[in-house]
């Protein structure tokens, strides 16, 4: 269950807290609606809960904060907004990133895709899925590592009526096997017809905490209850004098001698029977039944109204021509679509409204008469006609959960490798941008080389002496900046407080691949470039300059020191711009300031240090292995390499000391 104790939101100059010392508990087994208008605080206080925003308050899930939790992902599942991915990311691609980030066997994304129903459109990239489908991905991520608990910001909004009810299905599902639900919305019908229990906000505080049916009781549509022995023909009367009137009322037989009516009050309801001479047992007024429409949401008896046309209009339906227009005005004045257009329309005599015997809901409260012989007409709006009371359909049963799974603890590094060799390599930009860096390289070496005057490192680097890096390195910073990104803004992964990023593993890993990527790219631009200039120039342009195990060295290290400078600086400032801003200002501020540095008079030379070096620890290098650390030294006296590896310790240690904060918090 979730246990939400005094949350309260830190307000921003002498504005009140978005969310105010709210309270309340969604218990285990059951569905429970945070329902508001907009601006209320729902998603305010969810963030709260989840630790995603500043604030004040407790929540416990099942007994234990979210940051006590190891594995928070796979405890409370969390959609907030859209589902945010790369638009060029395939479904399943996407899904078993995810697998990776939450340590469940990949064979999990194929299971719950076939559960939510996106098999046939799981080679489809995110940006061309659809609203409903995009929902659907949204689901499948949030059950994707099987948690207990369900946190969904408006699940529901912007979906047809179909998809409405299957997410809803979905919902009660979870929470009929012992899990918990909780989910925002605007719409009180959809609150009262979902859930087991709603939670009111109003302007950022808690104004009722509530049974479904309670809430439908007391907090919705009022009504006029009336008792008559005639009230068949008092319902007809009110029907005509409302539309003689041009009043929108709507009157309802709940059975028997009962009446309720819709948009009236008890002094125009009596005034109509003293003057007809009708006898009125009851007359009183009654707050909070749903009305006659309640099983659909505003907007979606027009939906209704479309598919049942369009479903009875099929060749496959058996109907046409006036028996299928009959079968859809029963629908449109009905409020409702039915899955069996093929009935014969002698069932539904023209101009009846379909009222529902029972709601499908728990908590649902519905001023519906029951079918049976005793049943009497249930009578519509001013303009509709009176019919007989037909019953609602069957409750359809509910949609299978996805199976379930043995999550263990899974510290091996092996996890955040595969989950970054996934991110990186499920979207065609790193490939895209290498290509880039390639043909940029080869046309500046093939201009160099035309102008003359550059040195033979330098062309094979295709670095021009006014450019501060060449397009290599600059594409390594690039690739390295967008390696932080899904990790801030996917709700899967926000589930663990953002401290994913922080996380010295997955950070470790991100270094491995971009250390990877950026020496293939780095060795792919050197041999491009030598390529072009020998079928361009011929052989005298690319021979192996002298001193190239320093100046590869030198290259290697620069290109992967720029990858790393992207790395962290996106993952300090949590920006990709950043990181490449931070690759950029190594040569553009840090060397300026470098050079002045060592050009200082008190700055003495390192001559002779790797013969000291060899006497301090007394060893005799094999195989000629003080010429590498001469390379080395020499790479880190360069300015550039000098100012590069001060902005990587800057950058570790920045980085290092967010992680620590955190988690001393």
């Amino acid at each position: 269950m979730i246990q939400a104790f005094g949350l309260t939101s830190n307000s921003r100059k002498d504005l009140p807290p978005a969310v105010d010392d709210v309270s309340f508990e969604a218990p285990a087994g059951r569905v429970t609606a945070l329902l508001g208008a907009s601006g209320a605080g729902k998603t305010t206080a969810l963030r709260l809960m989840l630790e995603l925003q500043q604030g004040r308050g407790l929540t416990y899930f099942k007994g234990r904060p979210l940051h006590r939790i190891a594995h928070p992902s796979r405890e409370v599942g969390v959609l907030l907004g859209e589902v945010p991915g790369h638009p060029a990311r395939t479904v399943r691609g996407h899904l078993r990133m995810l697998c990776a980030a939450a340590g469940v066997p990949v064979r999990r994304a194929d299971e719950v895709l076939e559960v939510v129903g996106l098999v046939s459109l799981r080679d489809e990239r995110l940006g061309t899925l659809s609203r409903g489908m995009d929902r659907r991905l949204g689901l499948a991520c949030v059950l994707l590592p099987d948690p207990h608990t369900l946190v969904l910001d408006a699940p529901a909004d912007g979906l047809s009526v179909r998809e409405s009810h299957w997410l809803h299905g979905m919902l009660r599902a979870h929470a009929a096997q012992g899990g918990t639900v909780l989910f925002t919305t605007a719409e009180p019908k959809e609150a009262a017809r979902a859930a087991d229990h709603v939670i009111t906000l109003e302007q950022g505080r808690l104004v009722a905490d509530q049974a479904a049916s309670e809430f439908a009781r007391t907090r919705l549509r009022p009504r006029v209850a009336v008792r008559s022995p005639h009230a068949v023909r008092l319902a007809a009367l009110l029907t005509k004098e409302a539309r003689t009137a041009h009043r929108s009322v709507e009157v309802v037989r709940e059975g028997g001698n009962r009446l309720s009516v819709y948009g009236s009050t008890c002094a125009d309801v009596g005034e109509t029977a003293f003057r007809h001479g009708v006898l009125v047992h009851q007359l009183a007024d009654e707050i909070g039944d749903m009305g006659p429409g309640a099983e659909l949401l505003p907007g979606e008896i027009a939906e209704a109204a479309q598919a049942a046309w369009e479903s009875v209009t099929r060749p496959e339906s058996g109907l046409a021509g006036s028996e299928a227009a009959g079968v859809a005005a029963t629908a449109v004045r009905g409020g409702q679509a039915h899955d069996n257009p093929s009935a014969p329309s002698g069932s539904h005599p023209h101009g009846e409204r379909v009222v529902p015997a029972d709601r499908r809901a728990p908590g649902d409260q519905a001023a519906h008469c029951s079918p049976g012989p005793g049943s009497g007409p249930a009578v519509g709006r001013g303009d509709t006609a009176l019919g007989p009371a037909v019953g609602s359909r069957p409750a359809a049963p509910l949609p299978s959960l996805p199976p379930p799974i043995s999550v263990r603890s899974a510290p091996s590094p092996l996890r955040p490798l595969r989950y970054e060799l996934r991110r990186a390599a499920g979207i065609g930009t790193g490939f895209l941008t290498a290509a880039v860096v390639l043909v940029a390289s080869a046309l500046t070496a093939v201009l160099l080389a035309r102008v003359g005057h550059t040195p033979q490192a330098r062309l094979l680097a295709a670095w021009p002496r006014e450019l501060p890096l060449p397009p290599a390195a600059l594409g390594a910073g690039l690739l390295g900046a967008l390696a932080f990104g899904d990790e801030f803004r996917h709700p899967a992964l926000a589930a663990d407080r953002g401290t994913v990023p922080r996380r010295l593993g997955l950070l470790t890993a991100k270094l491995a691949v971009a250390t990877v990527t950026a020496l293939a790219l780095a060795f792919l631009t050197v041999g491009c470039d030598a390529e072009v200039l020998y079928l361009v120039y011929g052989r005298e342009l690319t021979e192996v300059p002298a001193g190239w195990l320093a100046l590869s060295t030198s290259w290697f290290g620069l290109v992967v020191g720029c990858a790393w400078s992207g790395v962290l600086a996106a993952g300090v400032f949590r920006s990709t711009t950043a990181g490449l801003a931070a690759v950029v200002a190594v040569p553009v501020l840090v060397v300026p300031l470098v050079q002045r540095a060592l050009e200082g008079a008190s700055v003495r030379a390192a001559a002779g240090f790797p013969a000291r070096l060899r006497e301090v620890f007394l060893l005799q290098w094999p195989f000629g292995g003080e010429r590498y650390l001469v390379a080395a030294v020499r790479v880190i006296a360069q300015p550039v390499g000098g100012a590069l590896a001060l902005s990587l310790t800057a950058l570790l240690c920045a980085y290092l000391l967010t992680t620590l904060r955190r988690r001393v918090r």
